[in-house]
């Protein structure tokens, strides 16, 4: 098989691209030859930072500070890309928050705040670059999920629920936009080495949940699965959720 990896012409925005797992993504494919949109949410020198590697190794970006629950921000970041690079042909909503709480401890803003940055977020970007992904004729959506939303884990009710709604939310957007050439799909993590905060504890399900290959993942091996889904070669496969995760959940 050939497969097809070249996504020179393209543009594509990153949601959430500052660090980790969206900095990946987003220095993929630019190397693959797309231009990219490094969105973050306040993180500017990460955003900046992340542009800069892009065009150190002569790519194209633009970074984009934007709230991606808040409307008006979506469509002024969708504005500048679109005034810059002219076209949008690939969208990776990458954006969320992974905080830990107990039920019982939870407020009603904590779960409304963790489902609007991955569901909201996602409808709106989703939503706004609708036309301009009609347009492109190879249009692709690629939603970043997680392992959790299929296994559950503890003290996180609020993301499980998002995450379980973003594998929702992409069969009906493959439903939806396939007649407009746009393929949907979701890229589910399993247990990525990523930097985190200082003084951040490992997640509940990292201590509690071993993969069959013996090691955590790592950003890029996300970050190559997304390159693929958005690609030439992957114009066939819509709805599907892709798990990466080292067979910590065989789905």
């Amino acid at each position: 098989m050939s497969i097809n990896q070249d996504l020179s012409g393209r543009v594509a925005i990153v949601t959430g691209a500052s660090r980790n797992i969206g900095r990946a993504i987003a220095v993929t494919l630019a190397g693959a030859g797309a231009a990219v949109v490094v969105n973050g949410h306040t993180n500017r020198a990460g955003a900046d930072a992340v542009v800069a590697e892009i065009e150190g190794k002569g790519g194209k970006a633009l970074a984009a500070i934007a709230d991606v629950t808040d409307q008006a921000a979506v469509e002024r970041m969708v504005g500048a890309t679109v005034e810059r690079f002219g076209r949008i042909d690939i969208l990776v909503n990458n954006a969320a928050g992974r905080p830990e709480k107990k039920l019982d401890e939870m407020s009603l803003a904590d779960w409304r705040g963790v489902l609007a940055v991955i569901l909201d977020g996602a409808f709106l970007t989703a939503k706004t670059c609708l036309p301009h992904l009609k347009q492109s004729g190879a249009g692709a959506i690629i939603n970043i999920g997680g392992v959790s939303a299929h296994v559950g884990t503890k003290h996180r009710a609020h993301v499980v629920a998002a995450k379980a709604g973003l594998v929702g939310l992409t069969r009906a957007l493959a439903h939806d936009l396939a007649q407009d050439g746009i393929t949907a799909n979701c890229v589910a993590p399993g247990l990525i080495g990523t930097v985190r905060d200082p003084n951040a504890q490992l997640p509940h399900h990292h201590n509690v949940s071993k993969t069959l290959v013996g090691r955590l993942g790592e950003p890029q091996e996300i970050a190559d699965a997304v390159h693929y889904l958005a690609g030439p070669s992957a114009r066939y496969i819509t709805g599907q959720t892709l798990h990466v995760n080292g067979g910590v959940y065989l789905g």
